[in-house]
């Protein structure tokens, strides 16, 4: 039996912007926000500064670090650092809180 295939990319789409944009899951959201000349804030680009902090409206991500700079509440209300995030499924983000 073989395991399901992953596509090679995800769609991501902007929030209020209604832009959209190649999602690639080996890297970060922001990356490939930046590669769709999509202009997201962005400072530290390691999970501390929270400058990319968005809202996840659909869609889910994984990090590959262990826990980024958000609270367990904001994780739970669907609030990520699209600097350290990487998709899992198409996503939609929303910028600021």
């Amino acid at each position: 039996m073989n395991a399901p295939a992953v596509p090679p990319f995800f769609t991501g789409t902007t929030q209020p912007e209604d832009q959209q944009f190649d999602a690639w899951p080996q890297q970060p959201l922001l990356l490939s926000m930046e590669a769709g000349g999509i202009d997201w804030p962005s400072s530290c680009r390691n999970g501390t500064c929270r400058t990319c902090f968005g809202k996840l409206e659909r869609g889910q991500v994984r990090y590959e670090i262990e826990w980024p700079g958000l609270s367990a509440e904001e994780k739970a209300e669907g609030y990520v650092l699209p600097c350290v995030a990487h998709p899992c499924t198409d996503v939609v983000l929303r910028a600021g809180y």
